[in-house]
């Protein structure tokens, strides 16, 4: 849940302006998201990675309809008209091999 402050942080999607909105995602670890970011949730993903902070932004039309695994497809079309901003354990930027790693356990299990 959103929660306003009287302390401003700066935004951990665009890292541009200051807010007081925030929500903990984490016991502890809290993100501050702008008015500009939550308008921007309304037509993109927004993932969040925790290890290392880096954003991604990606179209919702776009994500939907390159994802192949149906649940998850489907997962997403239902979340089509939500405000979401995701948080990620890991990222390709902070774990490369990691992300290769899990990739690779994706495809033997599909397989």
């Amino acid at each position: 849940m959103l929660e306003l402050e009287t302390k401003h942080e700066q935004c951990t999607i665009c890292k541009h302006e200051y807010t007081s909105i925030n929500t903990e995602v984490m016991p502890g670890i809290k993100i501050y998201v702008c008015d500009t970011c939550l308008e921007a949730a309304k037509y993109n993903f927004i993932w969040v990675c925790m290890s290392c902070g880096q954003v991604y932004l990606r179209p919702k039309k776009l994500v939907i309809e390159r994802v192949k695994d149906v649940e998850l497809k489907r997962a997403y079309m239902l979340c089509e008209d939500m405000q979401i901003i995701q948080g990620i354990d890991m990222c390709i930027a902070c774990d490369p091999e990691g992300i290769v790693n899990y990739m690779d356990a994706q495809k033997t299990a599909t397989c």
